[in-house]
């Protein structure tokens, strides 16, 4: 059995990885297709998406906000909005 890895975003502290992968995958499911993530969420998003292995391409030159699009095999999944205009979607389950 594998050790557990507290994950914090911001204020908000998980001790193990698999609870910060639950709370991700919950923020998504109250988002429909087509929503802007509320502020509140954007701030705890965007402490997580630092944590993603490809922070610095998926951010590029700045956060403007976050919504919720569709992904791969009618999945859906959160993007990025970037200050020039650009969007990325990237997987929240690598930022735990």
């Amino acid at each position: 059995m594998g050790k557990k890895k507290p994950v914090s975003y911001g204020d908000l502290h998980f001790n193990t990885q698999t609870e910060a992968r639950a709370f991700l995958n919950a923020m998504l499911g109250k988002y429909d297709i087509g929503d802007r993530v509320s502020a509140a969420d954007a701030v705890i998003l965007s402490s997580a998406l630092a944590l993603h292995p490809d922070a610095v391409q998926r951010i590029g030159p700045g956060i403007k906000d976050f919504s919720v699009r569709s992904a791969d095999f009618g999945t859906k999944c959160f993007w990025v909005n970037r200050i020039d205009g650009t969007t990325q979607k990237f997987s929240h389950k690598a930022c735990v």
